[in-house]
């Protein structure tokens, strides 16, 4: 598994980038079968924007966006927008292969 954080219009400095990264690997305790994660931070303006990408075997991408004047605080957005995607989606595998398929006569 890899995280790759980029920087747009700007630079961070090494605890900034290794808080976004530590962060952003907060997401593999939810889903273990996340291949990439790609964080791309925006400090153009006093606004920081934050995009997380997350890529699951399958092509399955989650992302989450945030934007906050503060960096700790975007990053920490956009990780439980895309937490809360992978959740969903989780819930959603498990539900599939937990329900047996229905058939089409009802049984009494």
């Amino acid at each position: 598994m890899q995280v790759k954080v980029s920087v747009r219009h700007g630079t961070l400095d090494e605890e900034s980038l290794a808080l976004t990264k530590e962060k952003a690997e907060k997401l593999l305790h939810f889903f273990d079968r996340l291949m990439l994660i790609e964080v791309t931070v925006d400090v153009a303006g006093l606004e920081k924007s934050v995009e997380i990408l997350a890529t699951a075997e399958h092509k399955h991408t989650f992302v989450g966006h945030a934007k906050n004047v503060e960096l700790p605080a975007a990053v920490m957005a956009a990780v439980e927008k895309t937490k809360q995607q992978i959740k969903h989606y989780k819930e959603k595998i498990q539900d599939h292969r937990n329900n047996p398929p229905h058939s089409g006569s009802p049984t009494m």
